[in-house]
């Protein structure tokens, strides 16, 4: 599908009336024809004006050059102000309207929820993944912007998307998963303007791909720009984290599992190529996954493996049903909890479900580095009150007033939590 544009001239005007008559852009010629042919000029400058009549004609029609080529410049850069230049994760040029007004999210999952907190609401938002709906049922989102619930979204099922159906919301931007060239392609293709948004270019340091994240909506929405505000808060509670487990012993540090995915056929966590890797060493704890080298989420790993590291610490992320009374309660078919460490001290945590899934980078991000710090090291942070550091954060920040129910539901999550994350 092609999309066919108008293209005004960008010649300017002045040629364009020189050239209908002479054919030529000589304003000299046009002058001596000008002058000569008309009686005022004749009489007014005599004889012996005449010799110089060309001359002066010239240097008349260069005066008036420049005014229309001043015209011209400032006709174009009325023009120019209609675009804005974007640079990309892929680190490409991109033109898009000055005014984004329609977004289409292909498959970055958390990043609805990101675009709708920054701008405050969802009306921009044309198009979505599934699994973004599915996380706004389970979490806060679509409680708190209700209209979400609604956007469009059976342009992208089973991992496919179909590109004559994003072309038909018409959207101003649409957002892709970077490294998916022949995806970002096929968008450009349909005459679209296609942003890569990345969640491996910072080696997935949640904070600074966050960062990135609102970088890039920065660039797209300059009037809604947040990234100062947000780094700086986030960066904040990193480092008063780091400043308290940066004196821990080797031997002091708790050892914390990831279980990404986990049912009764595959056992998915995170290894030093996911984002838990970014979670325990920012909290000053040990990844005892470390050593596996698969990337993102092909990290399989068997009940072996994980009775050989013993961990301190279990946390449960939402792309999966399972709950801490499911370990504890050994409800999961084919596996055998009960010798663990973290289900013998029944240290096994749900992570949050606020606006989007926690695990990975979303507006949730820095509360989140306090509540696992608490969960991993409560007697370090006994002081901190992580439901009052959410609602003055979300307040502060997106203008958001979250209830002490909504927190006390961000932070008690439920089987019901993995919804839609299979595309449904």
């Amino acid at each position: 599908m092609k999309t066919q544009y108008t293209r005004t001239s960008s010649r300017c005007i002045w040629c364009e009336f020189v050239n209908k008559i002479e054919g030529t852009c000589a304003p000299s010629r046009m002058t001596k024809k000008f002058f000569e042919s008309v009686p005022f000029c004749k009489n007014f400058f005599g004889g012996i004006m005449k010799k110089n009549i060309v001359r002066i004609g010239t240097v008349f029609a260069c005066l008036a050059l420049s005014v229309i080529a001043l015209s011209c410049s400032k006709q174009g850069t009325a023009k120019e102000e209609t675009t804005r230049t974007v640079i990309d994760h892929d680190d490409e040029r991109v033109d898009i309207p000055a005014n984004v007004k329609r977004v289409v999210v292909t498959d970055v999952w958390p990043l609805p929820s990101v675009i709708t907190v920054f701008l405050g609401s969802p009306d921009r938002l044309v198009g979505i993944p599934p699994a973004s709906i599915g996380a706004a049922k389970a979490g806060l989102l679509g409680e708190l912007f209700p209209s979400y619930l609604h956007i469009d979204s059976h342009f992208f099922a089973n991992d496919t998307l179909n590109v004559e159906e994003v072309f038909a919301l018409k959207p101003d931007v649409v957002f892709t998963t970077a490294h998916r060239l022949q995806q970002k392609e096929a968008i450009k293709k349909a005459g679209l303007a296609a942003l890569a948004v990345s969640v491996n270019k910072w080696d997935y340091n949640i904070l600074d791909t966050y960062d990135g994240w609102i970088d890039l909506l920065g660039q797209v929405f300059p009037e809604n720009d947040k990234k100062d505000a947000v780094s700086a808060y986030s960066r904040k509670v990193y480092e008063t984290i780091q400043s308290r487990v940066s004196s821990l012993s080797e031997s002091d540090r708790k050892k914390v599992l990831f279980l990404v995915v986990c049912n009764e056929k595959t056992i998915v966590t995170s290894g030093k190529r996911f984002f838990g890797q970014f979670w325990c060493d920012a909290v000053g704890a040990k990844n005892v996954a470390e050593e596996v080298g698969a990337e993102n989420s092909n990290a399989v790993i068997n009940m072996e493996q994980i009775y050989k590291w013993n961990p301190d610490i279990i946390l449960i992320t939402n792309f999966t049903s399972q709950t801490a009374d499911d370990l504890y309660n050994n409800r999961t078919a084919n596996y055998d909890w009960s010798p663990i460490k973290a289900v013998q001290n029944r240290t096994v945590y749900k992570m949050p479900l606020g606006t989007y899934r926690s695990y990975t980078p979303s507006a949730d991000t820095p509360v989140t580095l306090y509540w696992i710090a608490k969960k991993v090291y409560p007697e370090l942070f006994g002081d901190i009150d992580v439901e009052k550091e959410v609602k003055a954060y979300f307040k502060d920040m997106y203008n958001i007033d979250l209830t002490d129910e909504q927190i006390n539901r961000m932070y008690n999550q439920d089987s019901k939590g993995a919804a839609g994350t299979r595309g449904a």
